[in-house]
């Protein structure tokens, strides 16, 4: 797969593929690029201002359906209105934001990044035929999964640490996925991505300081938004994928490059406590499974 790029993705006409945060970044340029190679792309998006201009520069193959990930009424609601779908690919997601709350209650970068995705999954499992798709990062080598404090609410507030957890509880979910398909018989496909250090609207919403430092780490260091994407684009069309695989950039330590296999921490692979917060995140979101039976 050395090189792989867009131009390398499979004819996808006649598929059906749902992007989260399809309005901007990452997401944008993943939805033009699907609809390019003849998918009928839902741009699944809170911001539907954004969503329909950008949805109006692809030109076609694309629709737009309002999907707040931070309401579990709007995920819900967005839920119902789909009929079917290939492919999901849970794209969305916040960093380093002040503390704020969802809709439910829930610290919003876990509340966003994994509790709405873990929902909004769960919601369409049995409607999204060949695979999910779920983005992570580099970052998550730096998460703790705090079962005991998962929506910081009796910790001091600490948004990085925030947004590790976050991005852990992402990969954790899509490789604990992947173990609950396959234990059920389904030939269904759980996999993660993660884009490196890419230029996108991300390192500009902490509403701090630091946004200066990220803006200026984008234009000396990030790769483009055209190259964050690939690995994302990978997982959710290549034929040579394996299940539970996790893809991101090849070169400079995982953070630039064209897509391959990428390494995870081991606290990603912990199987208890990945069941654990699996069995926490629907009691959080009132989502069961359903897994059919052998």
């Amino acid at each position: 797969m050395s090189g792989w790029g867009i131009a390398d993705i499979p004819d996808q006409a006649g598929r059906t593929i749902i992007v989260t945060g399809a309005n901007s970044g990452l997401g944008a340029v993943t939805a033009r690029a699907l609809a390019e190679a003849g998918a009928q792309v839902i741009m699944a998006c809170r911001n539907e201002v954004k969503a329909r201009s950008v949805a109006d520069s692809i030109g076609k193959n694309v629709q737009v359906r309002r999907l707040d990930l931070a309401d579990l009424a709007s995920v819900r609601e967005f839920a119902d209105s789909v009929e079917t779908a290939d492919v999901l690919i849970n794209n969305a997601g916040l960093m380093a934001v002040p503390l704020k709350r969802t809709a439910d209650g829930f610290e919003m970068q876990i509340g966003t990044n994994h509790l709405g995705h873990f929902a909004l999954t769960g919601l369409l499992l049995d409607k999204v035929s060949d695979r999910i798709v779920t983005l992570s990062s580099g970052m998550h080598a730096m998460g703790k999964i705090d079962l005991a404090d998962l929506n910081w609410e009796h910790r001091r507030y600490q948004r990085w640490l925030a947004y590790g957890q976050s991005k852990l509880a992402n990969l954790m979910f899509a490789y604990e996925l992947q173990r609950r398909l396959t234990a059920a018989g389904s030939s269904k496909l759980s996999l993660a991505a993660h884009p490196g250090y890419a230029a996108t609207e991300l390192q500009g919403k902490t509403e701090s300081f630091q946004d200066y430092f990220l803006a200026a780490g984008n234009r000396l260091f990030a790769q483009s938004a055209e190259m964050g994407a690939l690995p994302s684009l990978f997982a959710a069309t290549a034929a040579e994928v394996r299940p539970g695989g996790f893809y991101g950039p090849t070169g400079l330590r995982g953070l630039r490059g064209n897509p391959g296999p990428s390494g995870s921490t081991a606290a990603s692979r912990d199987e208890v406590t990945a069941r654990r917060l699996w069995e926490l995140s629907e009691q959080l979101t009132k989502v069961s499974y359903a897994f059919p039976r052998r």
